[in-house]
């Protein structure tokens, strides 16, 4: 079994996706419009703008996949109790990902060692979505 962490946005899906590619050093490997996906089911539901909303969208980091997509057909109420953590082995590498992020975020944890990382930062990213950025040990 793998549990496969899955996002969701209204509208904002591809800039998500694009900025989370460059900070997390992933790779987009799956990029489809409502449109292209032609989905009978949603199609006659949307307007012109829709159409072009992520129907499913897949990013790689390592050998680690997130799905995302943006959602037509519900409301997406803000939720601080799910997150995604990145684990990194530098402080160096948490910066660097914190820095491509950090833009219209709330931070919860300001980046600060504690017992258990030498670097750890928690926030909300402009797009809603919690995380949690950190070195797996306290020696790097």
């Amino acid at each position: 079994m793998q549990i496969t962490p899955t996002l969701n946005f209204a509208g904002t899906c591809r800039e998500a996706i694009q900025m989370y590619e460059r900070a997390l050093d992933g790779e987009i490997t799956c990029l489809i419009t409502y449109r292209e996906a032609n989905d009978p089911a949603y199609m006659p539901l949307l307007n012109e703008e829709q159409k072009e909303y992520i129907y499913h969208a897949e990013l790689m980091l390592d050998n680690q996949r997130i799905i995302m997509s943006d959602q037509v057909d519900i409301e997406l109420p803000v939720c601080y109790s799910n997150f995604l953590t990145i684990m990194y082995d530098t402080k160096e590498e948490v910066q660097r990902a914190y820095e491509t992020m950090k833009e219209g975020s709330k931070t919860i944890y300001k980046m600060e060692a504690t017992p258990y990382s030498s670097c750890r930062v928690v926030f909300v990213d402009k797009f809603g979505i919690r995380w949690g950025i950190m070195t797996e040990q306290t020696e790097r």
